[in-house]
């Protein structure tokens, strides 16, 4: 834990800039505010108050926190009216015969904030005041206290728009660390539940925040999380991505290997099974690792559906991936090298089709695969009002017009279609990339080998996602290794009654489920 609040400091600003950002405070209330001030540049939204309290007006403070992070209602009744209005003799008696200091005695006598903390060194004093938090000087006094009132403007919950389901949870998380947080902790109410924090990047000073359950995570991946967060050396920390690709264990491989979402649903029943949430002020979508790979083949609504409508969706989804990754390569290498695998029928229309076609089978695909992409990337980036309408007309009419004008082939067409159809099939938009990547690979491997080609790469793919591991964990864990376990909510969703392990490479503390016993068929009355 301590090395998760040490971690994010300042390893770029050379060691005279991090030797006057550690440097105490002074006595003189004067110096403090100037100093303050000079380090943010005397920045307009940076507001400064000084004034006098105390019976005889003997008491000198001043308060600063940063215009449109700070509560300023919050501000004017729980700072200044018990401070200005609140210090008469006999407080000030209090005050005096206090053990400790007089911001001390403040804190336990007169203000009436929530979250009240003592600080001594500048650069605690400049995060809290840039993160929201009023400061309160006194005069004579070489400390501060960071009163938490922060305030701004956020978006509230909405609907998810990346992972949409018919039946469960509509809510997904927002930007506000703290909005995301209780969404967890209302769906998790128990008191091993764990939150740490920890500011990452040197000039973002992000919040992230590390969730687990005491007794379900393996402690050894929570210290391998705190680790490698506590590595990462940024100047800025702007989105999860950032984090993402600095923790997860193969830098190289096209397959995600930390899941990220925006449903709390899902991250719950992550937590529930042992794993471990990454959450990061200022992005919707939160990291859970370890993450697998079925993981990113399966849907929340998996788990709200009857167990055999489920795994029928799950096998097509699978189905599908398949689609979207070997269709365009295996037609390339069937009407290519194994025209003897196809129908004489089919042969003779496929042929008759291609007869006008000028390229090879490959470049052919190889175009229509490059003009479906930029549409889809279109209608991304179009304004939604008309990015569907863009997609839809210039799919249509651009495979139309290039099949009447002999440059493809409807068959081709066909096939490409049907693959860009299938890559949407899958939950996971980072897999969809992936696979949208890898299926160029087997579409050369196709036009240079033939199925030769494309059972290559198929083994050569299997063999790396056997090789990678998230936090330790295998990837295709529980198929390889094998673990029958595992096997309840993997390909196939069992009912709820007969899951009754947690996964057992993830959860190794506490891996029995506590579910009620399956509700028995009734008689009917006597």
């Amino acid at each position: 834990m301590d090395e998760l609040k040490n971690a994010g400091g300042p390893p770029g600003r050379g060691r005279e800039q991090a030797a006057h950002a550690a440097r105490p405070l002074s006595s003189s209330l004067e110096e403090n505010v100037t100093g303050i001030l000079r380090d943010v540049g005397n920045s307009e939204d940076i507001v400064s108050r000084t004034f006098r309290a105390g019976p005889d007006g003997q008491l000198n403070f001043c308060i600063l926190y940063t215009e449109g992070l700070t509560d300023t209602n919050a501000v004017q009744h729980f700072v200044l009216t018990p401070l200005m209005n609140g210090i008469g003799s006999h407080e000030m008696d209090l005050l005096q015969r206090s053990e400790g200091s007089l911001l001390q005695g403040l804190k336990e006598l007169v203000l009436t904030a929530g979250s009240v903390e003592e600080m001594k060194e500048r650069q605690g004093l400049m995060s809290s005041l840039l993160s929201g938090q009023v400061l309160l000087l006194a005069d004579g006094i070489p400390q501060a206290l960071s009163i938490g009132m922060r305030h701004w403007e956020d978006r509230s919950v909405t609907e998810s728009t990346a992972q949409n389901v018919v039946r469960g949870p509509k809510e997904a998380f927002t930007e506000t660390l703290r909005t995301n947080t209780a969404l967890i902790r209302r769906k998790i109410k128990d008191p091993k539940l764990r939150l740490e924090s920890i500011s990452l990047g040197e000039f973002t000073q992000t919040a992230v925040a590390v969730m687990y359950i005491e007794g379900l995570a393996n402690e050894k991946i929570v210290e391998e999380v705190r680790l490698r967060l506590g590595r990462i050396k940024l100047d800025s920390i702007l989105e999860g991505s950032y984090i993402e690709e600095m923790i997860e264990d193969n830098k190289w491989s096209p397959f995600p290997t930390v899941f990220n979402t925006e449903r709390p649903d899902v991250i719950a029943a992550g937590l529930l099974e042992g794993r471990v949430a990454i959450l990061v002020d200022g992005t919707p979508f939160v990291l859970m690792v370890p993450a697998l790979f079925m993981q990113f083949y399966q849907s929340a609504e998996d788990h709200y559906q009857r167990a055999d409508i489920s795994t029928l969706i799950r096998f097509i989804r699978i189905f599908a991936l398949f689609i979207a990754l070997s269709a365009p390569s295996l037609y390339i290498a069937i009407t290519t090298f194994h025209q003897e695998m196809l129908p004489t029928r089919l042969l003779m229309s496929l042929a008759a089709q291609r007869e006008g076609v000028p390229f090879p089978a490959f470049i052919e695909a190889l175009i229509m695969e490059i003009t479906f992409e930029i549409l889809r990337e279109a209608g991304i980036r179009m304004p939604k009002a008309v990015g569907s309408a863009i997609s839809i007309v210039g799919t249509l009419v651009i495979g139309q017009a290039a099949v009447e004008a002999g440059i493809v082939s409807a068959a081709m067409v066909i096939v490409v279609a049907i693959t860009a159809i299938s890559s949407f099939v899958l939950p996971a938009y980072n897999l969809s990339i992936t696979i949208r990547m890898l299926r160029f690979i087997l579409m050369g491997l196709a036009a240079s080998f033939g199925l030769y080609g494309v059972t290559i790469g198929t083994i050569t793919l299997l063999l790396h996602m056997c090789s990678l591991r998230s936090f330790g964990v295998p990837y295709m864990s529980p198929f390889g290794p094998f673990i029958p376990g595992d096997q309840d909510d993997a390909l196939f969703r069992l009912p709820r009654w007969m899951q009754r392990n947690r996964p057992r490479l993830i959860s190794q503390q506490d891996s029995t489920r506590i579910e009620p016993a399956p509700v028995r068929k009734s008689r009917g009355p006597a």
